[in-house]
């Protein structure tokens, strides 16, 4: 009862300070604290393969997902695991090699660097009118049939499907 009583208190205490006109009382926020490695255990990761999709022309999303990647190949390292990574580009995702910027190139490069495949589609770049050779760091042997169902065959060879954006 009494922390019930308690919270009606603190619920009408903005109502009965405003009714006699007076200000509400401020209440600090408080200030984050400084990151702190946390001193966990965990087994290697092992061999992992994944593929990752990239159907979307947002440079934000895009940007996340090239973190994303870059950070779980060195999480895997310092885990003592492999991981393998091809990323399937179809629909609006091909606007990620289209005349990327300085900084975009050297992520892709240190990425491919890394073993990581960029895999381009080949019913989008015939729906939207591009020229493979027109595309950062792509060659012939980048290009599948069907993004969407590249995705599904590499699932089925047991590739795991990650999707950070959810």
């Amino acid at each position: 009862m009494k922390i019930k009583s308690t919270v009606s208190l603190l619920c009408a205490l903005p109502a009965a300070v405003l009714a006699v006109g007076m200000a509400p009382p401020a209440f600090s926020a408080e200030q984050p604290s400084a990151y702190v490695k946390p001193n966990f255990k965990h087994a290697s990761y092992g061999d992992l393969r994944v593929v990752v999709a990239l159907t979307s022309d947002d440079h934000g999303i895009q940007g996340m997902k090239l973190r994303n990647i870059a950070n779980a190949l060195k999480a895997v390292d310092e885990w003592k695991g492999h991981l393998t990574v091809k990323v399937v580009l179809y629909a609006k995702g091909l606007t990620l090699l289209k005349n990327p910027e300085e900084g975009v190139q050297k992520q892709l490069d240190a990425l491919r660097a890394r073993g990581v495949q960029f895999e381009v589609c080949n019913n989008s770049l015939s729906e939207q009118g591009v020229d493979f050779h027109a595309l950062y760091g792509v060659t012939d042997a980048d290009i599948v049939p069907s993004g969407f169902a590249e995705v599904a065959y590499l699932q089925a060879k047991q590739r795991f499907v990650v999707d950070p954006v959810n």
